[in-house]
């Protein structure tokens, strides 16, 4: 039995507004959880870049302190190399000024410079000589001085001079 002249239409839950429905739902939910992976993906980027940091930190600090070290080593090498020209500068001063002591008239053949002395190889026409010209300068600068003289093959005298520095002296002054 018919009394419809239109064919009925199936009826369904889904209707338009129930698919609109179902629609936005599903793009907040995307939207939801493209947003939650999002912040998962960041979070776990930022994680790596803090490990990736403290890495950096560590071998920073590792650098630092083998700069340090050899930032030390060099400072103790100028302080060395210092050191080693200031000995150089005085011993250089009391080399020229030795040779300035010793007159024209006394020739030097050897001279040994030690810590804390000075040894010296000579001639000398006489010893009058010596000890007026060049003993009473040496005397004058070391605390113990010892001569030697034997006679060289032109009437001359060869001499020894052994000069001392002692350091008690040098410490008490101080």
């Amino acid at each position: 039995m018919r009394y419809s002249y239109i064919k009925a239409r199936e009826k369904t839950v889904f209707t338009k507004d129930i698919q609109l429905l179902f629609t936005f739902f599903g793009v907040t939910l995307f939207m939801l959880f493209s947003t939650y992976a999002f912040l998962l993906f960041k979070d776990y980027r930022f994680k790596s870049e803090i490990d990736d940091i403290a890495k950096q930190k560590i071998q920073l600090r590792t650098n630092i302190s083998s700069m340090n070290a050899q930032i030390a080593v060099v400072e103790k090498q100028s302080l060395f190399s210092e050191k080693v020209f200031t000995k150089n500068s005085v011993l250089k001063e009391s080399i020229n000024n030795l040779f300035d002591l010793v007159p024209s008239r006394i020739t030097l053949s050897e001279a040994k410079i030690m810590q804390d002395g000075l040894i010296l190889y000579g001639i000398t026409p006489n010893k009058d000589v010596y000890n007026f010209m060049l003993q009473a300068p040496l005397r004058s600068i070391f605390h113990r001085t010892y001569s030697s003289f034997y006679p060289a093959q032109n009437g001359w005298l060869r001499f020894v001079s052994t000069n001392y520095i002692d350091e008690e002296e040098l410490s008490g002054a101080n």
